[in-house]
């Protein structure tokens, strides 16, 4: 059951984000044509009014399909009419004018001629893939020639709907982080004894529950970090406590400390009570630790560049099972782990790579700054370096999961 929450969790991450491009290009008349949660092949879809929902096979993320993101050129309707032109010569005949309008910047005019280049698709006798893959070619075309292409949209409009995404998660992450602190988070400990572990020093020598430990031997211990400190350092060599019992200061020992998980220890858990915040304060808090998160999470790339962080890399499968693992120690662990897994995202997505929203983001300011586009064949270069970086963290990731599974 936890493990089916977790991947429900991210999978409702992956939501949320894309939703977040979804209904900020609707705001901005750029309407979506499609909205799928994972990668197509289609396991389910649905159209409504004009937009197809679905659900990918492929769970790797998820898309929402934006008209035109790029301009228009012949090769896109090459590229998907090339089996269809081996089948039936007339297609190509009557894709001419349209290729011949979208080298020379005509659009106009390749608008004009995709109604009978679309007629002669479906009066020929093709094979069904086909005749799926010529259709997908103008569809695309005619989306790229739309009014609400991406494409022809200004920068702002452009960097609106491709921020939305991981603004999205990142105002998620702050929102879960304030109801954790409204829940409650534990404070810090106190010196007061809250449980005495059976077979240790501590409770040898008549350490009980409810006992302040004051002294570690002639040493004052205001908290209880002062209290390991001055257990640490006794290195192992019996020594004294003083604790206040009922109102009253009691000398337990000497005890000799014994030696677990690399640390020096007597044997008892402290108390440590918890603090639930008002929603201003937890707001505050939640705003507070998510800049102090991201700030570790930049370090944490910058480790990743230098090789020496490869080990905290993680695929979906490490995020599933952490999520499942919180979930099992309480609610409001899994919570906070799932603030954290939706402000990485956010954060992932803001790298200056394409296909990735930074990448976008970084081309649509460039090009603000320029003037005038950057050439298609730059966006293709630079989007296949992104894409085997993204997919070489992907591989590190799950290699390092693949590893902690097997213990």
């Amino acid at each position: 059951m936890g493990t089916l929450i977790g991947i429900a969790g991210l999978a409702f991450l992956i939501v949320i984000h894309e939703a977040g491009h979804f209904f900020v290009a609707l705001a901005v008349r750029m309407r979506p044509r499609r909205f799928y949660l994972f990668f197509p092949p289609a396991l389910v879809k649905r159209e409504r009014n004009g937009i197809e929902y679905g659900i990918g096979s492929i769970p790797l993320g998820g898309y929402v399909k934006i008209p035109g993101m790029h301009r228009p050129a012949a090769r896109d309707l090459d590229a998907h009419l090339e089996r269809a032109y081996g089948e039936a010569p007339l297609i190509e005949r009557e894709a001419e004018p349209v290729r011949v309008a979208l080298a020379s910047g005509r659009l106009d005019e390749a608008q004009e001629g995709l109604p009978a280049l679309r007629a002669a698709i479906r009066k020929a006798k093709l094979s069904e893939g086909a005749a799926r893959s010529a259709d997908r070619g103008v569809t695309d075309v005619e989306d790229a020639l739309a009014p609400d292409a991406y494409w022809r949209a200004p920068a702002w409009k452009r960097i609106a709907v491709i921020a939305a995404g991981p603004v999205t998660n990142l105002v998620f992450a702050v929102l879960l982080l304030a109801i954790v602190f409204m829940l409650g988070v534990p404070s810090d400990p106190t010196r007061e004894v809250d449980t005495v572990v059976p077979g240790r020093p501590a409770a040898a020598a008549g350490l009980r529950p409810g006992d302040t430990v004051v002294a570690v031997g002639a040493r004052q211990t205001p908290t209880f970090e002062a209290v390991q400190r001055r257990i640490a350092a006794t290195d192992g060599a019996a020594v004294t406590i003083v604790v206040d019992r009922d109102g009253e200061r009691v000398t337990l020992g000497p005890i000799e400390p014994v030696r677990e998980q690399g640390r020096w220890i007597i044997g008892f858990r402290p108390d440590v009570s918890e603090q639930a915040y008002s929603p201003p304060a937890a707001a505050r808090e939640a705003i507070t630790r998510t800049g102090e998160v991201t700030k570790m999470i930049g370090q944490s790339l910058g480790r990743i560049v230098t090789g020496s962080g490869r080990d905290e890399v993680s695929s979906p499968v490490g995020i599933v099972q952490g999520s499942s693992q919180a979930l099992d120690v309480g609610f409001r662990y899994y919570l906070g782990v799932l603030a954290l897994i939706s402000l990485s995202l956010a954060l992932l997505n803001l790298l200056p790579l394409l296909p990735l929203d930074g990448g976008h983001i970084a081309f649509s300011i460039v090009e603000r700054v320029r003037g005038r586009a950057i050439p298609r064949e730059a966006y293709e270069r630079v989007s296949a370096v992104g894409i085997a970086l993204v997919l070489m963290l992907f591989v590190i990731g799950l290699s390092n999961d693949i590893g902690r599974l097997g213990g």
